[in-house]
């Protein structure tokens, strides 16, 4: 087994455990398939950070796109966190669990005019820009409701990130941020915009980046921006050098937070702005694991497949980026390993967890863990299929809890209805 990074999750006496709870155990009472979450590991990566950028006392924004169960959120607002947030049902969760508002910024491409009327209400610190258009519909709202709003401009570097295509979002082939002659009009004359504090400048350049040269490209050409822009007149108070820090799944050898802060650090040296960060897969991704139970093994003569009954609705991440995920018994085993695919219950070819793996020869009926399934596990699963989303976990030392219940039948029905016309 590979060892997560500060051993949260690990083998004793032959049992995988969660902290000081036996994983085995959560499965028995809580069912499978489950996500179960290590309170000790996201408190901890927190806090890495945390330390690692101590010296400029950073506004550090979870990304919680990665992860929004709400115990989740509330152990990181204890720990001072604030939220990277990108719609308007995370603005609620981000009530719920009383996060400072001061310490909430709002990102995406498209937010509606409902949104930016709730975000202004509550009073976050800033909302990241994409567009012109977008800029433009948050200084009439906010004239509306006669607040001054503050807004940092999401820049496009235009920097291509070694990363998977989807999850690269620096280049302007992509949807994201404002090229850069467009976002120094924009501050120019930020005066026309008379609702709005145009004082931020924003950068995330994509997801699992484990090499710190492309955030320093696409920093140091931000840098230069800003001293653009001061020399022009224009006061910047907040860069958000956005999140993207990769994690270990498989062999990969990211970067710590404090080798990160190392590089990073020395380019900010003598400047006033107020720096913000917004880290989600390296806090939660080796945080959690999700459980899946092997139903049989099937062999067509070609090749063998371990069936189990968790699906790509409860875990796209393989199906969609072609991820990998370590794949452990919770018993180690005796009995050797077996070559084959590991799948799943639905109905398309692409629901496959592992690709001619070798997979622990474990008997029916017994359990396997996927590592490192903290982020973008359970926040980006479905119904596909007419199935219901799965119960997630929480642990901290010998206790735990389920913090999000399984749904049934009824969760998936509620508010659906046959029209009189039909019947």
């Amino acid at each position: 087994m590979r060892f997560h990074p500060i051993h949260d999750f690990v083998y004793k006496n032959g049992e995988l455990y969660c902290e000081s709870v036996k994983v085995s155990t959560i499965a028995d009472q809580a069912g499978s398939p489950v996500y179960i979450y290590s309170y000790k590991t996201i408190v901890e990566h927190f806090r890495k950070i945390k330390q690692a950028f101590k010296a400029v006392d950073p506004i550090i924004c979870f990304a919680m796109k990665a992860n929004s169960n709400l115990a989740v959120l509330k152990a990181l607002v204890d720990e001072g966190s604030g939220f990277d947030i990108v719609s308007g049902g995370e603005l609620k969760k981000a009530r719920l669990v009383k996060a400072d508002m001061q310490r909430v910024v709002f990102a995406s491409v498209g937010k509606t005019e409902v949104e930016i009327q709730e975000a202004i209400k509550a009073g976050i610190l800033l909302f990241n820009v994409e567009s012109k258009p977008e800029l433009e519909h948050i200084n009439r709202i906010a004239g509306r409701l006669r607040k001054t709003v503050q807004v940092a401009l999401r820049i496009n570097p235009d920097i291509d990130s070694p990363t998977h295509e989807k999850i690269n979002t620096g280049s302007l082939k992509k949807k994201f941020g404002i090229d850069l002659k467009t976002a120094r009009d924009i501050f120019v004359a930020q005066g026309t915009y008379r609702n709005l504090r145009i004082n931020g400048v924003h950068i995330h350049i994509g997801s699992q980046i484990t090499k710190a040269e492309p955030f320093i490209a696409a920093i140091k050409k931000a840098l230069l921006f800003i001293d653009d822009l001061e020399s022009s007149g224009v006061k910047v108070e907040y860069f958000d050098i956005g999140g993207g820090l990769g994690i270990i799944y498989q062999d990969e050898t990211p970067q710590t937070a404090r080798e990160f802060a190392s590089k990073v650090l020395p380019l900010l040296k003598g400047r006033k702005f107020k720096l913000l960060m917004e880290p989600g897969r390296f806090i939660v991704g080796n945080a959690g694991i999700f459980i899946t139970r092997k139903l049989y093994m099937k062999d067509n003569g070609v090749k063998k497949f371990m069936i189990v009954d968790a699906g790509m609705n409860d875990l796209v991440r393989p199906s969609m980026y072609g991820a990998y995920h370590e794949i452990v018994p919770l018993k180690k085993t005796t009995s050797g390993s077996v070559l084959c695919d590991v799948v799943g219950p639905i109905c398309e070819s692409g629901d496959v967890f592992a690709h001619d793996r070798n997979i622990a020869n474990i008997k029916d009926g017994e359990y396997l863990a996927l590592l490192s399934a903290g982020a973008y596990g359970y926040v980006m699963s479905s119904n596909y299929n007419v199935r219901p989303r799965v119960a997630e976990v929480m642990v901290k030392g010998h206790k735990w809890a389920v913090v999000q219940k399984r749904e049934d039948f009824k969760d998936l029905i509620r508010g659906a209805s046959i029209p009189g016309f039909l019947r």
